[in-house]
């Protein structure tokens, strides 16, 4: 089992492609599966509603809260652990803080480069192969 948090991008990435092999969408099921525990705090999970339950995306009220259920059910609720990184937008830095709250744990996200270089910070693409490794 691997320790994760999910970048907000990877959720409406995953959502909105319909490619299936995508490896966004093979985080999500990664998540379902259990393969992946979420790591959150409220900041995250209230980002998570706020994004998802945008209009511009017409995702479903049910897929949404489907997804935050899961992620409240199966999560780990996780303190900010305060770091000295400079983040280019301040608001980016919650996912990179709750990731570093536990012992080997990940951030996955499409966007890379609002984070601090570090071996934690990982595409959904590195992810999967991760995830392989493991087993």
């Amino acid at each position: 089992m691997i320790y994760a948090v999910i970048d907000t991008n990877v959720f409406v990435s995953a959502l909105l492609t319909s490619n299936i092999e995508a490896a966004t969408v093979k985080v999500l099921k990664a998540l379902l599966q259990g393969k992946i525990v979420p790591l959150y705090n409220k900041e995250i999970f209230d980002e998570y509603n706020e994004v998802l339950t945008r209009s511009k995306f017409h995702f479903s009220p049910d897929l949404v809260n489907y997804y935050l259920k899961t992620i409240s059910d199966m999560g780990i609720p996780a303190e900010r652990i305060q770091s000295n990184e400079v983040f280019p937008d301040i608001d980016d830095a919650v996912f990179y803080e709750v990731a570093l709250s536990k012992e080997d744990a990940y951030l996955v996200t499409g966007n890379k480069k609002h984070f601090p270089k570090s071996p934690i910070v990982v595409t959904p693409a590195e992810m999967i192969t991760i995830l392989q490794q493991s087993l």
